[in-house]
């Protein structure tokens, strides 16, 4: 699909710290997190207890909501996100092709020359030309999530991306489960805690660990991987949290089934991903929620699924 991409900061500048060392100092070596992860159950779930759950808060950006209670009769959600492999069983099953794969409509997008329109999705990587670190690129997809030459060989238990909502609605759809709310994800997020800014408590790496895959170094051109992972990260590499669920922050993106404000225009994802950086984004708090188009999708962005009838988990 084609859509607008974020706005960047000009290269020569950032270029030019990494040149000065911005960023470089404090360096730990690699989190032994490769090494760690943990073999994964297509639909595996972990079950959320019935309850009273303080969620929201503290709130750092304009966007988040402040704390306030909610109430679940409990539901049972995805220990992990939604994996390749699961996605190509669904897709070999159905025949189902993502909108980052179908031919653009013309009547959808008035303002683009149709001659420029051709499947694609967004993908992160810095553009030395341009400085532009998002780019459409013709071609990408699930299965290609770099673009035209790449592929998921040997990447199955990482998370799906470049899903749009309605993908992951038809893969909910067909698994028998549905998209959680926002409230559902972010209790399932917090682990029965509430009132930090991180998911595990107030400091961002308690005794030294990494608990997230996310950014280290000099957004958005050096990503040293002192977590573990430069980029992408399988599932479950990080601890779960003490309701036995991994990667609710970090890694990608996750979509929710609601519409980020009254009206309707975009849907909320929530997480982080591992491009958050505390100098850029920084979204890796449980609190935090994005607007996202429902049409489009990127290479950080992918989602799990819920089930609202407690005690499938397993």
């Amino acid at each position: 699909m084609i859509s607008r991409l974020p706005p960047v900061l000009g290269l020569g500048c950032v270029l030019a710290c990494v040149l000065a060392g911005c960023g470089a100092g404090g360096s730990s070596a690699p989190a032994p997190h490769a090494e760690a992860c943990r073999p994964v159950t297509p639909g595996e779930r972990v079950a959320i207890p019935a309850g009273a759950y303080v969620i929201g808060g503290p709130v750092r950006n304009p966007e988040e909501r402040p704390e306030r209670t909610v109430t679940t009769p409990g539901f049972d959600i995805d220990a992990h996100e939604v994996t390749n492999a699961q996605f190509a069983a669904f897709v070999a099953a159905t025949g189902y092709v993502t909108i980052a794969e179908r031919q653009p409509d013309p009547a959808d997008y008035p303002d683009i020359d149709p001659a420029l329109l051709e499947p694609g999705s967004a993908v992160f990587g810095v553009d030395a030309g341009t400085g532009y670190w998002w780019r459409f690129v013709p071609g990408a997809s699930w299965r290609h999530p770099e673009g035209p030459g790449s592929d998921i060989e040997g990447r199955g238990s990482y998370p799906v991306v470049h899903v749009a909502y309605a993908d992951a609605r038809a893969y909910a759809d067909w698994a028998g489960t549905d998209l959680p709310d926002e409230d559902e994800w972010e209790i399932a997020a917090r682990g029965g805690g509430h009132g930090t800014d991180y998911a595990w408590g107030e400091e961002f790496r308690p005794g030294g660990d990494w608990r997230a895959n996310t950014w280290q170094g000099v957004f958005p051109v050096i990503d040293r991987g002192d977590d573990g992972f430069a980029g992408l990260s399988p599932v479950a590499c990080y601890d779960a949290n003490p309701f036995g669920a991994f990667d609710m922050i970090g890694n990608v993106w996750e979509w929710t089934a609601s519409p980020f404000d009254a009206s309707g225009a975009a849907g909320t994802i929530r997480g982080g991903s591992y491009l958050c950086a505390p100098d850029f984004c920084a979204r890796f708090r449980p609190a935090a929620r994005q607007p996202q188009e429902w049409d489009f999708s990127a290479s950080h962005i992918g989602f799990r699924t819920v089930i609202r009838e407690p005690g499938t988990a397993g």
